[in-house]
């Protein structure tokens, strides 16, 4: 994901609780209505309807989706290498939750539980493989067909649902179909029969297919866990493999001036904070297919924040490929209403 979004019982977040009507053999009494217009019983708390909580999803989703945006053309901006700018947007990240993590969270951190621990261990290592095959893959093959593959994130995360059981509707494919057919729209696709191109394309693939697994295992680690606590323990592993990475590769850590410390901290907090981090914190709500048909917005939100920042001219195609990926996006939210209804 580019430049990234990305639940034992935990406190169910704002209307994700159902309305609780009188036990049995007690006497009816008058529903109050809240000022969110949720119902309850006299002398209960509020308890939220289900509309609030997914309309503040999507809406999160809509921020998620324009700090992540930001990661290529920040990327592009930033004179240091790129593995080294993975690495420190994930520490710098780990440094900004570790206050919160450690204090308000340290009790859910020690009773996480070995399954939800070691997915989030799992989700962190193959966020780090997401990272560290997509930028090389930059270098090895076109910009255009090492984003084409890299999208292809909701494919697998269809094809990855599917072979553990379940059964998308045929909205779900249609509408991940054409979000995929957005993309291409907009970058196009020169598959190479050069061999570093090959392998370039191979690693491009890869990171799309990496990028399916953390998304579908961080909807896993959410069912459980708050947040904080999962990208605390995520970005810190993430940090740590791609210290090693950068460690082998050489990668220079440091050395940079005072501006590419400031685009790296601003990256850490589009991108990673409230990029990936609000992505993880609507696929409880949304679901992984919804999620990650929405990354593909990512690729028409680059070229618009290139535009407007680096004072590149987007391609003619970026407004009717936003309108396909939309669209697509679309028939998947309303796959999962039906389903849901």
């Amino acid at each position: 994901m580019t430049a990234p979004q990305p639940t034992a019982a935990v406190p169910a977040d704002p209307g994700a609780g159902p309305d609780v009507g009188p036990a049995a053999g007690e006497r009816a009494r008058t529903p109050a209505v809240t000022a969110a217009g949720a119902r309850t019983d006299r002398g209960q708390a509020p308890t939220p309807g289900p509309a609030p909580s997914r309309s503040l999803d999507f809406t999160l989703l809509a921020v998620a989706i324009a700090g992540v945006s930001m990661s290529a053309p920040m990327i592009a901006a930033t004179s240091a290498p790129a593995l080294a700018i993975a690495f420190w947007r994930n520490a710098m990240a780990v440094g900004a939750l570790s206050p919160v993590a450690l204090w308000r969270h340290r009790g859910e951190l020690r009773h996480m539980g070995r399954r939800a621990f070691a997915l989030s261990l799992a989700a962190g290592v193959v966020l780090a493989l997401h990272f560290g095959m997509w930028l090389p893959s930059l270098n090895m093959t076109s910009v255009a067909t090492s984003t084409a593959l890299c999208t292809t994130t909701p494919i697998w995360t269809t094809l990855i649902l599917r072979l553990r059981g379940h059964r998308p509707p045929g909205l779900v494919w249609a509408g991940t179909g054409l979000a995929v057919v957005g993309v291409l729209v907009l970058t196009g696709i020169d598959l190479s029969s050069d061999t570093r191109a090959l392998a370039g394309d191979a690693l491009a693939l890869g990171a799309g297919l990496a990028a399916a697994g953390y998304v579908l295992l961080g909807a896993e680690v959410r069912r459980t866990a708050s947040t904080t606590a999962y990208t605390f323990v995520c970005y810190s592993t993430t940090a740590v493999v791609l210290l090693a990475a950068c460690l082998v590769s050489g990668s220079a850590l440091g050395g940079y001036d005072g501006e590419t410390w400031l685009k790296i901290a601003a990256l850490t907090v589009a991108a990673q904070l409230l990029g990936h981090s609000l992505l993880n914190r609507v696929v409880r709500g949304l679901g992984p297919s919804t999620t990650s048909t929405a990354i593909l917005l990512e690729t028409p939100g680059a070229a618009l924040v290139a535009a407007l920042w680096l004072g590149q001219t987007p391609p003619a195609a970026a407004y009717p490929a936003l309108g396909v990926i939309l669209a697509g996006l679309a028939l998947v939210v309303l796959a999962d209403r039906r389903k849901t209804a």
